[in-house]
């Protein structure tokens, strides 16, 4: 007959087609540290209330222990026939304590345990996803501080709009990695409360002390419905969420560095070892991290949906369908970490070209808004400004010149007001410099970011 755990309502084999469909012992595994950690907490437990013998707790808690090592040890290894991690930790304990070991499962239910597991593990993931961030943010600086002076051209709708510097560019994408290392603090809190004791939906009738293994593992709180202890992957939504965001801040980010690496543009150069060839096209050399990290953002966004759309029909408390939720916020995990481990690598050995940046914000017209503005200090409303400009932008591109090549004759004919002046107000770097405004590209605006971002990731 059946050596499954919950044998004994059943008087027939179940299908083996129907195990092989309820296994998840193939994507649960990775959780068999987690689910030892929580058994040897709720065994420590048992036996402090004297729910079991506490001889037989500490027996327990040194064979789970034992368990833990011979599998990291490679002496012991999954039982791919095992209906899941639980299952399989528990019947390998049983074997080796007999009756002892089928006390362990006193006042849980495999519900509540999985609730636990998944909360442990993926609270280690945030940890090393946010040290991820932290590292790609500090590299971001690195190559900030690198470009303080660096002119470049702003883009709005993708056309050349204003000048700003590569370091004021790149430093946006460390305010959005900051806010996204914030959203991994919101979900890790929120995640961070025990749902063991909920047991299979309405607690037990034992006398646990959930107190205590809340002690034990580290939890902020104890989750004070057992209904909703067992019924809900809100956290793993979340974290998924979480990671989508951060997944679309990097997806922008390759989407820059694949146009900048293109002939067309050329501001930068990726390293050799971060970059791939054609198998035709001898001259090629393509940015195919970048274009993955593109790909895999829509593979975790389908990672949210599943996990979205698993929970949006279920009634209370625990469905199968459930199950679901582990392999694909796992893959939501894999995912980013894969993409943020790769991704900084190649940045920090990316090379930048100034020259060719310069060149394109001196074509663009981008000091446009700077001449505008020469006529409006000098009393000119800005409508009348705006007008006067564009005149000057379309006689440049007419003659094939630019503003700053335009000569001061040209300028008066348009406007008295204008002056040899015009030349120093419209120059790039001044243009730039002069952006002194709380949060612009003007050096001393950008070394007050970076010590914004220094005092933000000292905080966290």
């Amino acid at each position: 007959m059946s050596n499954k755990m919950w044998a004994g309502r059943f008087s027939k084999e179940v299908d083996e087609r129907v195990n092989d469909f309820n296994s998840s012992i193939s994507f649960d595994a990775r959780m068999y540290k987690q689910d030892i950690e929580g058994s040897v907490a709720h065994a420590t437990m048992l036996g402090e209330c004297g729910i079991i013998d506490p001889e037989e707790s500490k027996t327990i808690v040194k064979g789970l222990k034992e368990i833990l090592s011979d599998i990291e040890e490679g002496k012991l290894h999954f039982d791919p026939n095992a209906e899941d991690i639980h299952m399989f930790v528990e019947a390998e304990l049983t074997s080796r304590l007999g009756a002892t070991g089928k006390r362990l499962h006193t006042a849980r239910s495999r519900n509540d345990q999985v609730a636990l597991d998944i909360r442990l593990y993926l609270r280690e993931e945030i940890k090393e996803i946010k040290e991820l961030v932290r590292k790609l943010i500090e590299t971001v600086m690195v190559l900030a501080e690198n470009n303080l002076t660096t002119v470049m051209p702003g883009y709005t709708h993708l056309q050349r709009a204003q000048p700003i510097t590569f370091a004021h560019h790149v430093l946006c994408y460390a305010q959005m990695l900051l806010r996204d290392m914030g959203r991994l603090d919101d979900t890790y809190k929120r995640m961070n409360v025990l749902p063991l004791g909920s047991c299979a939906l309405a607690g037990t009738t034992y006398p646990i002390n959930r107190e205590r293994v809340r002690e034990l593992l580290g939890f902020d709180e104890v989750m004070m419905n057992s209904l909703d202890g067992v019924s809900d992957r809100d956290f793993c939504i979340e974290l998924a969420c979480a990671i989508s965001i951060l997944m679309m801040h990097l997806s922008r980010f390759s989407e820059e560095i694949v146009l900048w690496c293109s002939w067309e543009f050329k501001f930068v150069e990726l390293d050799d070892a971060y970059a791939t060839g054609s198998s035709i096209m001898p001259q090629k050399k393509n940015p195919d991290i970048t274009e993955l990290i593109r790909g895999k953002t829509g593979r975790v966004y389908g990672d949210l949906t599943t996990l979205l759309t698993m929970m949006k029909g279920l009634s209370l408390a625990y469905n199968k369908d459930m199950q679901e939720d582990k392999e694909a916020i796992f893959d939501a995990v894999d995912t980013v970490k894969l993409c943020l481990t790769t991704f900084i690598p190649m940045l920090e050995t990316m090379r930048v070209i100034p020259e060719n940046m310069r060149k394109a914000a001196a074509n663009g017209f981008i000091n446009a808004t700077d001449c505008a503005d020469y006529l409006v200090k000098k009393g000119i409303p800005f409508r009348d400004a705006y007008k006067i400009t564009g005149t000057l932008v379309a006689k440049c591109i007419e003659n094939n010149t630019t503003l700053e090549e335009l000569p001061i004759e040209e300028y008066k004919k348009m406007c008295e007001t204008f002056d040899s002046d015009i030349y120093d107000a419209i120059s790039l770097e001044s243009c730039v410099m002069q952006r002194k405004s709380q949060g612009g590209p003007a050096p001393e605006a950008v070394k007050e970011q970076l010590e914004y971002l220094r005092k933000k990731l000292d905080e966290k």
